[in-house]
């Protein structure tokens, strides 16, 4: 892998990291100042708080192995 894809990958990885982040603050200001008034909010945005870390996860590791790789 060139070091040009591997700085691709590294910002793919701070910007599924900076997703994850987002969604995570989104849920604990739902827990913070919503509940439970709004616990019909919670599993979408749980949901989307998974997937986007979920996501960050993947493309981490797939950074990961591109660097041992190299």
């Amino acid at each position: 892998m060139t070091p040009e894809e591997l700085k691709k990958l590294e910002k793919e990885v701070r910007k599924a990291k900076r997703r994850a982040s987002e969604a995570a603050m989104e849920l604990h200001d739902l827990v913070e100042d919503a509940l439970p008034g709004a616990y019909q909010q919670l599993p979408e945005i749980a949901e989307k708080t998974y997937a986007a870390c979920k996501a960050w996860d993947t493309s981490r590791q797939e950074l990961e192995k591109a660097q041992e790789e190299a």
